[in-house]
C-alpha cells in the first residue's frame, strides 16, 4: 500500500529537491502507537505542487506551495475502520499548528485548504474522516458504525492528537499556538474538538457549522418535501427561483437604507408573498399560484412540528441562488435522505415521502457517530483562554442562517448566568450576501480568508491579496485576538472581480460582530471607510 500511495502522489510534488534527511518515515515510526503507520515522508522543494487525484472530495492539487515535508499518516480506529491524515511541515515554521476541516459526508484530504494554510508557515493537518467520498455522498456510512464515528468527530480528534506529537519530534520544539479552521462540516467539527477537548486549540475559524447534525440532516429532507413532488401543484420549478429572487430583492435591499443588491437584515423585511401571486395579465414565468405561494410561504419559516417544537430554522430571504441544491430536484438533496438511509436507519429502500417527526426524533436520540456539536458549555474553553471566531452567510441555501445565531444564543444563555462574557472570547459575524461557505450574490463582498475560500480564488492562494493583515483576514484576526488580546471589532470582506484576484478589487466592506451590522455613513457603497458597525 505503501509503495502504491507513494507512485500516485510522487507525481504531484517536487517541483525542486529539498534536501531535508529529516523528512523521513524513521523519524516519526518510533513515536507512533502500534496503531499508526507513517505511509510516506516526502521533501518537497519551494514552488512545489501536491494533491492527489484519487482524493475524490478535494481533487484539485495545492500549488505555489513553500518549501515542506509531506507526510500521510494511516490510524486504525477500531477492528472494521481507520483513518487517514496529512500532516505538512513547512521548512520556514511560524511555530504554530493549524488544523483544517472536510465538507458535508465528504472523506479526503482538504489538500486546498492545506495548502493556504502552509503559506502563512503553519504545520497543517487535514483528515479523510476515514472514507473516501464525495460531499453528497454518504452510503459509505451503511452499515459501518465505526466508520460514522471516524466522521463524527474520532478521525479529526485522533489526527490532532498524533499530529502534535510528530511536529514536536520533527521541530525539536514545542507549539506555541495551536488553530482550527473549517467551514460547513469543518465547521461543525472545529466546534466539536472544543466541547471533546478544551486544550486542543487557542483558537478556532468556525463558518457555517453544521453543528446540528440530528436536526441539520433531517431538515433537509422536510425542506425538500415542501416543494415535492414536481408534477404537484404546489412544486415550484427551478426556472421561477430567479423571479422569487428579484422580488425578494425588490422588496428587502432597501431596508437596510441602502439599494446596494445586498440585504444586510433580512430578518427586518416584512416580506409581502402576495406580490408574486399570478392575475390574469401576469407572466407566468415571473409570478406564482396560490398552492406555490403555501410553498414558498414553508421555505421562508422555521421548521416546526409535533406539539409546536422548533426542529430547525428557515433559509433567509435572499438565499435563492443556491436553491437548486436543496430545492431543485426531483427528490430531497441526498445530505438529508442518505443520513436517515445510511446513517440512521441502515435501510437504502427508505423511501422519503415517509418522512415524519419521528426521524428527527430518533436522529436525537442516536446521534450517529455522535456528530452533533450541542454542548453549549464552552466555558472550559473560554477558560483557557480559548477564542472562537464563528462567521456565516446570510445567503447561504445550504445551512440556514439561523442556525448560527441559535446556537451562539444558547452558548450565551448557558454562560452569561454564571457571569461568563462572550464577546471577549467568542464573536459571530454574520456575512451580508454570502452564500454557503463562499461566494456571494449581487457582487457582495465575502472573501475574507475563511475556510475554503483561498481555494475559489486559485490553487495558490492564501490570506488576502493585497491586504495580509488581521482587519482584512480572519485567520489573522484570530491570531491577534488570541497571541495579543486585540478583539476584532470587524473584519473587512472583499470582492475580487469574477472571483480572480487579477481581476481587482471591486467592493470591500466592513462585517462586524452579531448583533451588529455595517451601517453606511458616507462616501462610496463599494469602499469599507463608508461603513461603520452600528
Amino acid at each position: 500500500m505503501e509503495l502504491k500511495l507513494l507512485s500516485l502522489l510522487i507525481s504531484f510534488c517536487c517541483l525542486g529537491t529539498l534536501a531535508a534527511p529529516q523528512c523521513a518515515t524513521s523519524v516519526f515510526d518510533p513515536i507512533l502507537p502500534g496503531n499508526a503507520t507513517v505511509l510516506y515522508a516526502i521533501p518537497n522543494g519551494s514552488n512545489s505542487t501536491f494533491g492527489s487525484q484519487h482524493d475524490i472530495a478535494y481533487p484539485t492539487n495545492a500549488t505555489n506551495l513553500p518549501a515542506f515535508c509531506a507526510v500521510l499518516v494511516n490510524v486504525t480506529s477500531s477492528p472494521s475502520s481507520s483513518f487517514t491524515f496529512a500532516l505538512w511541515l513547512p521548512q520556514n515554521w511560524n511555530d504554530r499548528f493549524l488544523a483544517v476541516g472536510n465538507g458535508g459526508f465528504a472523506g479526503g484530504v482538504n489538500y486546498l485548504d492545506m495548502g493556504a494554510g502552509l503559506q502563512y508557515g503553519f504545520a497543517v493537518i487535514s483528515t479523510d474522516t476515514g472514507h473516501n467520498s464525495t460531499s453528497a455522498d454518504g452510503t459509505w456510512a451503511l452499515n459501518s458504525p465505526e466508520r460514522v464515528t471516524d466522521w463524527g468527530y474520532r478521525a479529526m480528534h485522533g489526527s490532532i492528537v498524533l499530529a502534535k506529537q510528530m511536529i514536536t519530534t520533527y521541530y525539536s520544539s514545542a507549539i506555541k499556538f495551536s488553530y482550527y479552521s473549517g467551514c460547513s462540516t469543518g465547521g461543525r467539527q472545529g466546534l466539536k474538538e472544543i466541547q471533546l477537548d478544551p486544550s486542543s486549540f487557542d483558537g478556532v475559524l468556525a463558518g457555517a457549522p453544521a453543528w446540528w447534525t440530528s436536526h441539520l440532516q433531517t431538515w433537509t429532507v422536510k425542506l425538500g418535501t415542501y416543494n415535492l413532488p414536481a408534477n404537484s401543484s404546489t412544486h415550484i420549478p427551478p426556472s421561477l427561483f430567479p423571479a422569487i429572487s428579484a422580488e425578494v430583492f425588490r422588496q428587502c435591499d432597501p431596508i437596510d437604507g441602502l439599494t446596494d443588491g445586498i440585504i444586510s437584515t433580512p430578518a427586518s423585511c416584512a416580506f409581502n408573498y402576495d406580490a408574486l401571486l399570478c392575475t390574469p395579465s401576469s407572466n407566468t414565468s415571473a409570478c406564482l399560484t396560490s398552492p406555490q405561494l403555501s410553498t414558498l410561504y414553508h421555505i421562508y419559516n422555521n421548521y416546526i412540528d409535533t406539539n409546536q417544537t422548533f426542529v430547525f430554522p428557515h433559509l433567509e430571504l435572499g438565499s435563492e441562488a443556491q436553491w437548486p441544491v436543496l430545492l431543485g430536484s426531483p427528490s430531497p438533496n441526498p445530505l438529508g435522505t442518505q443520513y436517515v438511509q445510511d446513517f440512521l436507519l441502515n435501510d437504502p429502500t427508505w423511501p422519503w415521502q415517509s418522512f415524519d417527526y419521528s426521524i428527527v426524533q430518533l436522529a436525537d436520540q442516536l446521534d450517529p457517530g455522535n456528530a452533533t456539536a450541542d454542548d453549549f458549555d464552552l466555558a472550559p474553553f473560554s477558560a483557557r483562554g480559548g477564542k472562537l471566531l464563528h462567521y456565516h452567510g446570510l445567503s447561504d441555501g445550504l445551512i440556514a442562517t439561523g442556525s448560527s445565531p441559535y446556537f451562539y444564543s444558547h452558548v450565551l444563555r448557558t454562560l452569561v448566568p454564571r457571569g461568563l462574557d462572550l464577546p471577549s472570547w467568542y464573536r459571530l459575524f454574520l456575512v451580508p450576501g454570502m452564500q454557503h461557505c463562499a461566494n456571494s450574490v449581487n457582487d457582495a463582498p465575502w472573501y475574507f480568508a475563511g475556510a475554503n475560500q483561498a481555494g475559489v480564488l486559485g490553487s495558490g492562494v492564501h490570506s488576502v491579496p493585497g491586504f495580509s493583515d488581521a482587519r482584512h483576514d480572519a485567520l489573522l484576526a484570530l491570531m491577534a485576538w488570541v497571541e495579543e488580546g486585540e478583539a476584532p471589532e470587524e473584519i473587512v470582506a472583499t470582492k475580487f472581480a469574477n472571483d480572480r484576484v487579477a481581476g481587482g478589487v471591486v467592493r470591500q466592506r466592513p462585517l462586524c460582530p452579531y448583533p451588529g451590522r455595517a451601517v453606511f455613513v458616507n462616501g462610496s457603497v463599494d469602499e469599507a471607510g463608508s461603513f461603520v458597525c452600528g
